[in-house]
């Protein structure tokens, strides 16, 4: 049995970090620099990303954003998801982790990479009336979008399996603006009211759509190319990303609910996540490293000029 769980563990964090042990190089960055970062402990945004319910919501935010047309070409026509998805998998973890975990220059450094990425990214795409328009991945109609779609999904999956949030939903979508200003967008909303206004001005302007290009990504997010012991698992909180979704949302996906308490189910699956890998990543440890020689450093300063 051990070895089993051993197994699945490492698939595990194969999957979310490209290595065994769950430690990235990258997370070494995360213990250097001089300052606690823009959110840090017991921030929204540290309680949101430290938990298990990230997983279930980055399905989520997959399908969200696979919604709107313009989004969609961008990641159809550039990104390399179905030959690599797990590079691109563990690119976008990267970036979050460390606009959350890390200092600032660290956040800032990886968001300026994320913004050259976004500058490279252009092409063209039929809207949902049917008209060619150009497109640029840092339009900021995109960035927007995509912006909406991670920060509602994120938030929705933790409310929905981790309960409480320091300082409310709304402390959440408002420290996370940080994060979507960084890659570009302007005036991110502040507020979960305003998030779930945002988002619901873009279905009522008639942009998103579903095509082919939608069935086909969807397609591959239901059966992803995981190791085979993964899959029921991942199956089981497919299911509970489509059920945390809107009727309207899963109608425009051609999603329906699962035959089965899929909320209930992903809960357990994430429960047994947490005793497998324990309540703290790799990189929240790394963080509070930094942020404890830090301290440090400031009592051995205040001790000498005493």
């Amino acid at each position: 049995m051990s070895s089993v769980r051993d197994r699945w563990r490492s698939h595990l964090l194969q999957t979310l970090s490209g290595t065994d042990d769950g430690r990235p190089p990258w997370v070494d960055e995360l213990e250097q620099g001089d300052d606690a970062g823009y959110f840090g402990p017991g921030s929204a945004a540290w309680a949101v990303h430290g938990g298990m319910a990230t997983m279930v919501a980055g399905i989520r935010a997959l399908l969200v954003q696979a919604m709107h047309p313009g989004a969609l070409a961008g990641i159809h026509d550039w990104s390399r998801y179905e030959e690599d998805p797990l590079g691109r998998l563990t690119g976008t973890i990267r970036w979050l982790v460390t606009v959350t975990f890390g200092d600032r220059a660290t956040a800032e450094r990886a968001s300026a990479r994320v913004r050259g990425l976004h500058r490279r990214v252009q092409g063209e795409y039929t809207d949902a009336r049917g008209i060619r328009r150009p497109y640029r991945a840092s339009d900021p109609e995109l960035i927007e979008w995509v912006h909406l779609a991670f920060t509602d999904s994120f938030l929705a999956c933790h409310e929905l399996w981790e309960g409480q949030i320091p300082g409310g939903a709304d402390a959440y979508v408002r420290e996370w603006s940080i994060a979507g200003e960084l890659i570009g967008v302007t005036d991110a909303p502040r507020t979960a009211a305003d998030l779930r206004a945002r988002l619901g001005a873009f279905a009522d302007a008639g942009v998103l759509k579903r095509d082919e290009r939608v069935d086909r990504t969807v397609r591959f997010i239901r059966n992803p190319p995981l190791a085979r012991g993964m899959l029921p698992a991942y199956r089981i909180m497919f299911a509970g990303a489509v059920q945390s979704l809107s009727i309207d949302q899963r109608r425009l996906l051609g999603l329906s609910a699962a035959p089965f308490p899929a909320v209930a189910a992903t809960g357990a699956v994430l429960r047994s996540v947490r005793t497998m890998l324990g309540d703290r990543s790799t990189s929240e440890e790394a963080a509070l490293k930094r942020i404890a020689r830090i301290a440090a450093d400031a009592d051995t300063r205040d001790e000498s000029a005493a």
